[in-house]
C-alpha cells in the first residue's frame, strides 16, 4: 500500500477539517469496532468534502452506490434540504441493516431511502427524470465503468460524479489485480471523455470528481 500523505499531515488535515456530529462519530466507531472490512468506511475528511459539495451545488437529489454502514449517506444528506432525497444502494442486507439504525436515529434519516439489491439493476429501473444533482460512486471497483456510464446520463448538466478509490493504494501505476485493471480502465475512460470536466484527488485513496458538461 501507498502511503499518499504523510501521516502527520495527514493527523493534521483531520485536526483542521469540520468536525462530524457526535452520530456520524459514533457510527464511524461502531464500523470500526465491529465490522471486520472496516477500512472501507469513508473517512472524517471525505465526508466532509462530500457534505460540502451537496452545499455547493444546492443539491436535492442523490444517489450513491454502495451505502457501507451509511456514513457517506449521512454525511451527504446532512447537507440535502428537509425536501432532498437520496438514494443508496446496497447489496448487503447486514450493513443496510446498521446503516438504516443509525439514519432511523437522524433528522436528516427521513430523505434516506436505502435500495437492496443490484446496484446496476436498480440505476437501470430508475426514471429518466427528475435527474441528480450528484452521484457518489464507492461499490464493487470491476463495475466502476458500467456504474458510471449508466450514471452519468441521469445527472444533470453541471452535476457531479465523484469516485471513491480511484488511486487504488497506489496500484494505478501498475495494475496486477481485476480491481486495479478496473480502476486504471475506469480512469482513463473518465480523462478522455469529452462529456465530463474532471479532476483528480490525492484525498485518502483518491477521489475523482466529473463534472457534466
Amino acid at each position: 500500500m501507498v502511503t499518499i500523505v504523510n501521516p502527520d499531515l495527514d493527523r493534521y488535515i483531520h485536526e483542521h477539517t469540520e468536525p462530524p456530529p457526535a452520530l456520524l462519530e459514533e457510527l464511524r466507531e461502531h464500523t470500526q469496532a465491529t465490522h471486520p472490512r472496516a477500512g472501507m468506511q469513508v473517512g472524517r475528511v471525505e465526508g466532509a468534502l462530500l457534505r460540502m459539495l451537496i452545499a455547493l451545488l444546492q443539491a436535492r437529489r442523490v444517489l450513491e452506490i454502495g451505502t457501507f454502514t451509511g456514513y457517506s449517506a449521512l454525511s451527504m444528506a446532512e447537507a440535502l434540504p428537509p425536501d432532498g432525497e437520496l438514494i443508496t444502494c446496497e447489496r448487503d442486507p447486514d450493513v443496510a441493516r446498521v446503516a438504516r439504525s443509525f439514519f432511523d436515529r437522524s433528522a436528516h434519516g427521513k430523505k434516506i431511502r436505502i435500495a437492496l439489491g443490484d446496484a446496476l439493476a436498480t440505476i437501470r429501473a430508475l426514471p429518466a427524470s427528475p435527474e441528480f444533482d450528484l452521484a457518489f460512486i464507492d461499490a464493487d471497483k470491476e463495475r466502476y465503468p458500467a456504474y458510471y456510464e449508466e450514471v452519468l446520463p441521469r445527472v444533470r448538466r453541471g452535476g457531479l460524479i465523484v469516485a471513491d478509490n480511484t488511486l487504488w493504494s497506489g496500484e494505478v501505476l501498475a495494475p496486477e489485480t481485476p480491481d486495479g485493471r478496473a480502476i486504471a480502465a475506469f480512469n482513463d475512460l473518465v480523462h478522455r471523455d469529452p462529456r465530463v470536466a474532471h479532476v483528480m484527488l490525492a484525498l485518502r485513496d483518491g477521489v475523482t470528481l466529473a463534472r457534466k458538461l
